[in-house]
């Protein structure tokens, strides 16, 4: 399993919205299920700051997930500017590859 760590700072108007978004039934989860190789998504919110959130996107392989990025890059890359005015800082924390397909 190929796992991507997601931290986020957001817009205090834009909170509801963001976690509508980026939930596990929002229009991110909605767009990578179109690959049969994309887990799930994971939303948590910040126990010390409502503004603060991480996301934990799950994929069956690397490869899977950069074929997926790849082939659909347009796509992510209008959703993921469109997100922009949600979020007043995002970052990759890490990934956890454990090297299964």
């Amino acid at each position: 399993m190929y796992r991507i760590v997601w931290q986020f700072e957001v817009k205090p108007e834009r909170a509801a919205e963001f976690v509508d978004i980026y939930g596990p039934v929002g229009k991110w989860a909605t767009f990578f299920r179109k690959s049969p190789d994309y887990a799930g998504t994971e939303l948590y919110r910040g126990t010390t700051n409502a503004l603060h959130f991480v996301t934990l996107d799950s994929w069956r392989s690397r490869v899977a997930y950069e074929q997926f990025r790849k082939a659909n890059a347009d796509e992510y890359a209008a959703l993921d500017d469109w997100c922009e005015q949600l979020i007043d800082r995002e970052r990759t924390l890490g990934v956890t590859d454990d090297g299964r397909d």
